[in-house]
């Protein structure tokens, strides 16, 4: 566990950057920069969680095929949800407000789907 939290600072650090430079400074969409970030931090993370946290030695192309849908489906449930509930609470605030709070909401989502799957599923040596 330790060592997905370390792992996951890093790799968190440079999702979330990525995510918000692109939605706040090169303009693109809610889910444009959302999917960049898991896009761009899911190749750090495979190769930072395989290696350095689950020390996962399989060179199987079903660990990355696991690792890929694990990291969908945490993306799709994290958001989905992030972004309706944001605008909901924040139904005050314009959108670029709203889609702010969503995208940190969904990374925070995102982060406790994504442990449970990569650490009893896709990782998981059988």
């Amino acid at each position: 566990m330790l060592k997905f939290i370390i792992v996951g600072i890093v790799n968190t650090a440079f999702g979330m950057g990525i995510m918000f430079v692109f939605y706040n400074f090169f303009h693109l969409s809610y889910w444009i920069s959302s999917a960049s970030n898991y896009i761009f931090g899911s190749i750090l993370s495979y190769f930072l969680n395989k290696h350095f946290t689950f020390q996962n030695k399989s060179k199987s192309l079903t660990t990355v095929i696991k690792f890929t849908v694990n990291i969908t489906v945490c993306y799709l449930i994290a958001y989905g949800v992030a972004k309706p509930l944001a605008v909901w609470l924040f139904s005050g605030f314009d959108a670029h407000v709203q889609n702010n709070v969503a995208m940190l909401a969904g990374s925070v989502f995102f982060v406790g789907l994504n442990y449970l799957g990569q650490r009893f599923w896709a990782f998981k040596e059988e």
